[in-house]
């Protein structure tokens, strides 16, 4: 924003652009990590409220959590190291990013209720707006992005 007071132009300091909230944690993959990461994720939207001013509506706590808590569990399961969570937000959405050392990709299966387990990308890809999965070069990164409102 830039004030003109006689013509003369006074920068007011709103004007420059705001990164978005980011934050990282490693994950040894030990006991306890996913709840971990879970309460990791839960602060980082407390903080986005805070500090960014975001209104997420009230599915948004439960619906965030249960995407971390799939892709951290896959990490968890299907790597043969340790992991790293990534969450990076703005007052609008979170963007949830997994890098593990496994350099398979996740599958997605067909929805089929007779299965037992391997639901943890359908889920993911049913609360995102946007799912890429990558290879990087210690393994892959599985990115979600999560609307805080629908």
């Amino acid at each position: 924003m830039t004030e003109h007071l006689g013509g003369v132009v006074i920068p007011t300091g709103f004007d420059v652009p705001v990164e978005p909230l980011r934050r990282a944690a490693h994950y040894t993959g030990e006991p306890g990590c996913i709840a971990e990461a879970r309460t990791f994720a839960a602060q980082f939207l407390e903080q986005l409220r805070t500090e960014w001013c975001a209104t997420a509506d009230s599915r948004a706590d439960g619906e965030l959590l249960l995407m971390v808590s799939e892709l951290v569990t896959n990490a968890d399961q299907h790597s043969t190291g340790p992991y790293i969570l990534e969450l990076e937000g703005t007052d609008s959405a979170v963007t949830v990013s997994v890098y593990d050392s496994s350099p398979a990709l996740p599958r997605r299966y067909p929805k089929d209720p007779q299965r037992v387990g391997r639901h943890g990308l359908e889920i993911v890809h049913a609360l995102a707006s946007e799912v890429a999965v990558e290879r990087v070069p210690v393994g892959k990164r599985v990115r979600a992005r999560f609307e805080l409102k629908r």
